[in-house]
């Protein structure tokens, strides 16, 4: 829907381009429950367990608002984007690993490198002009 007089709304007719980032946002998610999984069972101690189950995520969240989410509020070039994807998700699937799922952990970093992989590639990529 436009949101101003004049305005028209851009739909992106490639359906593996939405599916991939429905994919990356679930993977965000996920990576950020892992994180919050792994810092409440690691360490000796209540209040270590809640610093490191809250402040990990919390600390992924933070990174990725300011240099990966679409609307960062700093824009770096795309080496340092990935970079910052890389320790978040990354993360994610070591974080898993530490909390003793290796298989699911490998199966993690594997759809993340692939979903990243894609999704910059789509959105380097124009959807196609509709033919007249």
């Amino acid at each position: 829907m436009p949101t101003r007089p004049g305005a028209t709304a851009v739909v992106d007719e490639r359906p593996w381009y939405a599916a991939n980032e429905l994919l990356a946002f679930l993977l965000e998610l996920a990576a950020l429950a892992c994180l919050g999984w792994w810092g409440f069972t690691v360490g000796a101690g209540a209040a270590l367990h809640v610093l490191l189950g809250v402040g990990t995520p919390l600390l992924a969240i933070v990174l990725w608002a300011l240099f990966a989410a679409p609307r960062a509020r700093l824009r770096p070039r795309l080496p340092l984007v990935l970079v910052v994807k890389a320790v978040v998700l990354g993360g994610g699937a070591t974080a898993l690993y530490g909390v003793g799922h290796p298989v699911t952990a490998a199966a993690m970093a594997v759809v993340v490198v692939a979903n990243t992989a894609l999704a910059e590639t789509f959105r380097r990529t124009p959807p196609a002009e509709p033919a007249a």
